[in-house]
């Protein structure tokens, strides 16, 4: 019965949360699955060109390497539906949520190289290989710095924010921090609660010292 009380601030119990997360990770890899689509589709046409039989060998490495890693980002993002699928009205949902996110993390990672080593390729057959090189390698840091650099950015601000608001509204509140070994009392409260005789004594006889002083 535990499992089923309500254990997050939106008042969810663990199958409405892992619900919840499973419909957001879907969201999110309809966005994804979208990039995949289209360089797949891509890549596919490129070998029925005219053009492609003038590639030399680096030029083709480098095509299948990017065709291979598209297939494999397209797997990874598909792969959530197919889990979910074959564990439907099991009683897995929680840890569908937590492999499917773990497939899509992956997913973006290998989606890393194939954009890179698309951009790579396309340059290189236009302009030259040391222009193929820089734009795939800026290709490359781009998407490290707006997928993986940026959250944790993000993460990070989030909480210096939460940290500096809790000792802002101390500071606004003129309240100080309360001694060790004693209980603090919300402000609406201090009028209807009475502290331990303890510490009332103790503060008393600290409010005698501070007077004497």
């Amino acid at each position: 019965m535990a499992e089923h009380r309500p254990c997050t601030a939106r008042g969810e119990t663990p199958l409405q949360r892992a619900d919840r997360n499973f419909v957001e990770l879907l969201q999110e890899l309809r966005v994804t699955q979208t990039g995949v689509q289209i360089l797949f589709a891509f890549l596919l046409s490129l070998a029925f060109t005219s053009r492609f039989t003038s590639l030399d060998t680096v030029q083709r490495v480098t095509y299948v390497i990017t065709l291979l890693l598209a297939v494999l980002a397209a797997a990874l993002f598909t792969a959530p539906a197919a889990l979910h699928r074959s564990l439907f009205q099991q009683g897995a949902k929680p840890r569908i949520v937590q492999v499917s996110s773990r497939l899509a993390t992956t997913g973006l990672i290998v989606l890393v190289f194939a954009f890179s080593g698309s951009v790579l390729l396309v340059v290189d057959v236009t302009t030259s290989r040391a222009g193929g090189i820089a734009a795939a390698a800026a290709t490359f840091l781009v998407c490290v710095g707006l997928w993986g650099l940026l959250p944790r950015l993000v993460r990070r601000a989030g909480v210096r924010q939460e940290t500096h608001g809790g000792t802002g509204r101390q500071e606004a509140t003129g309240e100080e921090p309360a001694p060790q070994g004693t209980v603090r009392i919300p402000a609406p409260l201090r009028g209807t609660i009475r502290q331990p005789s303890a510490v009332r004594e103790g503060a008393a006889h600290r409010e005698a010292s501070a007077r004497r002083r």
